[in-house]
């Protein structure tokens, strides 16, 4: 007969699909309560990291870390990396954000402590327009690149972006066509 799993064990799980982070929405789901969450924090076997995110030690740090951070800080089951910082993860530019930016629902108002470092965007995105990286959620390549043509990323970013995704399956012709138009459109103002 199985031993029962640990709060610890079980919280464990969860955070090793999310690069080492826990959500107290998550435990409390799994059945652990929130004192649960303190006590283990109390004795270091968990830490609190942000708003409602706790960081399993047991499990390995990646380079990602601060990206599902600041996903699962939102606290917004629909939040995703976007812009610059998605840019950045598909390895499609040069890029190099200073800031985390991040995409919620349009009527999604965070009222958190902890985000000095995250810019928040408000767009309604579609199933499609939402997929996955490194096992954080990100908006696809081609939503990436039309977000930061009107966030106003520098237009050789752009170019360098269309034209490396451009060589691969992530961004398809037409839609490197129509960006491509798009982003003249907003350097030349349609001349």
């Amino acid at each position: 007969m199985p031993r029962p799993r640990t709060a610890l064990e079980r919280l464990r799980e969860v955070a090793l699909d999310q690069h080492g982070f826990v959500t107290s929405r998550q435990a409390a789901n799994d059945g652990i309560p929130r004192v649960e969450l303190v006590k283990l924090a109390a004795r270091d076997r968990i830490e609190h990291v942000a708003h409602g995110v706790y960081k399993i030690p047991q499990v390995p740090a990646t380079r990602y870390d601060a990206w599902a951070l600041a996903v699962l800080w939102t606290g917004a089951p629909e939040a995703c990396l976007s812009h610059e910082t998605a840019l950045a993860a598909w390895e499609i530019s040069d890029i190099n954000p200073n800031e985390i930016h991040l995409c919620v629902r349009k009527q999604r108002r965070l009222r958190r402590a902890g985000g000095e470092r995250y810019v928040i965007h408000h767009h309604d995105l579609t199933q499609e327009q939402r997929v996955w990286f490194e096992q954080i959620p990100i908006t696809d390549v081609s939503t990436t690149i039309d977000q930061c043509i009107d966030w106003g990323v520098p237009t050789y970013l752009i170019k360098q972006a269309l034209a490396r995704a451009g060589r691969t399956s992530l961004l398809l012709a037409d839609e490197k066509e129509r960006l491509a138009q798009k982003l003249e459109d907003r350097d030349y103002g349609g001349q």
